[in-house]
């Protein structure tokens, strides 16, 4: 599925931007250079939906604001696999776009270091459109150091507890809103026979989920905010250690059966393992709804339920709290020639059109107008679910491999990958996290 592959693809993009680190700021800070003429080039991955992007632009290039600048968007769109690698290049170069897709978090730091970011927090503060247009959670998961560098644009990806209603009705289960009522569940799905999650453990980012959701509901969001602000010594926090030591009891009781680690969500097995019934939840991003609705449309229309993960007893986290992916971001190269007009275009993203736009390709858009829109999704009450739920949510966290600088993130998908297959310790988890430079 589109929407999946697209999720697989930012951890990679990240991976790709490690080198970015050694740009020079070409043209930087000096507010001339731009494309001349009165172009503002935009750079967008190029996938499926970049036809919403397309409109976009026509849109902006046949306003008023356009003429009146005499000013038009240019739009790159790039093969989704050359994305990452042709954006470091482009940005290293005198030819870098004046406006540009990405992850935000880790994926833009170097870009920041080297000043090719226009800081959008001031603009956005004194811009109704901007300021009111985004859920506010989204809005601030793209910045960095508490600063605003990027507008939303695409649908939102967060990580949703999915479980199987036929089987949860016949055991006489309720999706958990507590870790001991998961923990109950898990015993009685156990002695069952039936293996309580699904795990893809072969490609390592499904584990990740786990801890994410763990650390934050145990330590809350702000332990994670120190890690992610570039602070090793903040894997020492004894939030993280508790999560890797409940991983570890979650696989001695069996929560995820035995041949997890050899199980891949990428070709679809994990998938298959939870709509055949073999495993009674899957912890996974939203876009396991259209993977399941194109492999398994029967499990997915009848016997597909989702919630929240649970609220761990004596933790720190807000049961309403979400991890994943918030959305893909605009930034703006401090090169551009006329900023008032790129903003201008970036404000079209807050539009009642753009938003339709998205609910027409099955995505849940961040804007504050999606609210009363989504009765014209593929699936309302899915999207409605969604969009509550990253609403309601006082912090969103970045996924951890696109959040972290790019630098860690290998050894800290290494490192996660060892402690589920048992090649690590919790103690040893910590200890290996802590070490990075």
């Amino acid at each position: 599925m589109e929407s999946y592959s697209r999720r697989w693809f930012l951890g990679a993009g990240a991976t790709t931007l490690i080198s970015a680190a050694g740009l020079t700021a070409c043209g930087s800070g000096s507010g001339s250079g731009g494309s001349g003429g009165g172009t503002i080039t935009a750079m967008v991955y190029g996938d499926d939906a970049v036809k919403i992007q397309v409109k976009a632009v026509d849109r902006f290039n046949a306003s008023a604001t356009a003429k009146q600048a005499k000013a038009k968007v240019e739009l790159q769109k790039i093969p989704a696999s050359d994305y990452p690698a042709k954006l470091r290049t482009a940005m290293g170069s005198p030819n870098a776009p004046d406006v540009f897709y990405n992850w935000g978090g880790g994926s833009i730091k170097a870009y920041q270091e080297a000043g090719q970011l226009v800081d959008l927090t001031d603009v956005i503060t004194s811009d109704a459109t901007l300021k009111g247009g985004f859920l506010p959670s989204v809005l601030a998961a793209g910045g960095l150091g508490g600063r605003n560098y990027g507008i939303p644009m695409r649908g939102m990806q967060p990580v949703i507890l999915f479980y199987n209603k036929s089987l949860f009705a016949e055991h006489k289960l309720q999706p958990p809103t507590t870790w001991d009522q998961l923990l109950d569940n898990n015993a009685k799905l156990t002695k069952a026979g039936i293996t309580p999650f699904a795990l893809g453990g072969a490609d390592t980012w499904p584990e990740l989920m786990w801890l994410e959701y763990l650390l934050d509901r145990i330590g809350g969001p702000q332990v994670f905010e120190k890690i992610r602000s570039g602070d090793a010594s903040a894997w020492g926090d004894p939030a993280v250690l508790k999560a890797a030591e409940t991983v570890k009891q979650l696989i001695d009781d069996g929560a995820f059966g035995k041949g997890y680690s050899s199980v891949s969500y990428n070709n679809g097995g994990a998938p298959a393992v939870f709509a055949k019934g073999k495993a009674a939840m899957h912890l996974m991003g939203s876009w396991e709804y259209s993977t399941q609705l194109g492999k398994f449309p029967d499990f997915a229309r009848k016997e597909l339920g989702w919630c929240a993960f649970p609220k761990y007893d004596g933790g720190a986290g807000d049961i309403r709290n979400v991890v994943g992916n918030p959305t893909n971001y605009w930034s703006v190269n401090t090169r551009v020639s006329d900023k008032d007009a790129a903003v201008a275009f970036l404000r079209d993203c807050a539009s009642e059109a753009y938003t339709k736009d998205l609910i027409a390709n099955g995505d849940v858009p961040t804007t504050t107008k999606a609210a009363t829109l989504l009765d014209s999704s593929p699936n309302p009450a899915f999207a409605k679910f969604q969009y509550q739920m990253v609403q309601q949510a006082p912090a969103f966290t970045l996924s951890w491999d696109q959040a972290v600088d790019p630098s860690w993130q290998t050894p800290m998908l290494t490192e996660i990958n060892k402690l589920f297959v048992g090649k690590s310790s919790p103690e040893q988890f910590v200890s290996a996290l802590k070490g990075l430079k």
